[in-house]
């Protein structure tokens, strides 16, 4: 039997390359049906008939959502950029700080701060909720950016994923910097960072995914509709009387292009970071 120069054999490869071509197929189907709809009409859209692609392409559904007077959808996109942009920027100086310090700075009660925090990932969301909820409105943060993004800066698991990376950061850079008068703060920012990006990268993709797809508190917090994110705005559409199906499919579609950019941009330094995650450390 015939090897390949790597050693595999040519029909493994071709049943991998199979396998992966089907993956790969089966992970587009949604995002073919979300666009055919997109371009459709509703009669297409629930009709009995099917069809590859719609009889008469609606190009003019692409504005239709920014042309709708009931929901602001331009400024529901720009309020969820505004708020998974700040989040990320916000988790991610948080939760590498408090990482940092757990991994890096001696403390006589560090384990027990490390435990609190691992704590946190076991207390269901439900049930600190609503005393966020209580607590924001209190402080006079309903609809505004103060109340979408503070309450979620902070992330047990986000912090943990920090720690476990900075557990397994080389010692010998950071004192280094040490022998050239950098406290812990100058050897976090000057070195930690810069020779840290691909994970911080990796985190942010993440975050910047959670946030601009977070439905429930915005749904709360965002009373009024100046204040409703993108996830807020598609959920108006389907009411008890109306479904405006070809609106909600155009609707969702322009709403994953941000996310589409954000990804493109970043999958070379989440695929890195990922592997740099130290989940295993």
């Amino acid at each position: 039997m015939t090897t390949t120069s790597n050693g595999t054999r040519p029909t493994s490869r071709l049943g991998l390359h199979l396998a992966v071509g089907v993956a790969a197929l089966l992970f587009l189907v949604p995002f073919y049906v979300l666009v055919r709809n997109a371009l459709a009409t509703d009669p297409e859209i629930t009709g009995e008939e099917w069809t590859l692609f719609p009889t008469d392409i609606r190009w003019s559904n692409v504005t239709e959502p920014f042309r709708d007077t009931t929901v602001d959808f331009g400024r529901a996109m720009v309020n969820s950029l505004v708020v998974g942009v700040l989040h990320t920027v916000g988790t991610l100086l948080v939760c590498s700080l408090a990482g940092y310090g757990l991994a890096r700075i001696p403390y006589r009660h560090a384990d027990k701060v490390f435990y609190g925090v691992l704590f946190t990932l076991m207390v269901p969301t439900a049930v600190t909720f609503v005393p966020g909820f209580v607590l924001v409105s209190s402080l006079g943060w309903i609809d505004s950016y103060r109340g979408l993004i503070i309450p979620g800066l902070f992330s047990g698991f986000t912090c943990f994923l920090f720690r476990q990376y900075f557990l397994g950061f080389p010692r010998e850079l950071e004192e280094a910097a040490r022998v050239d008068g950098l406290g812990h703060w100058g050897a976090y920012w000057r070195i930690v960072v810069p020779n840290s990006l691909n994970f911080f990268a990796a985190i942010a993709t993440i975050t910047f995914i959670n946030g601009w797809n977070s439905f429930l508190w915005p749904l709360v917090i965002g009373q009024d509709p100046s204040a409703w994110t993108v996830q807020v705005a598609l959920s108006s559409y389907m009411t008890n009387q109306t479904v405006n199906y070809h609106l909600i499919f155009m609707a969702t579609a322009l709403s994953l292009l941000p996310l589409l950019c954000v990804f493109l941009f970043l999958q070379r330094w989440l695929v890195q970071g990922i592997a740099q995650s130290g989940i295993k450390g």
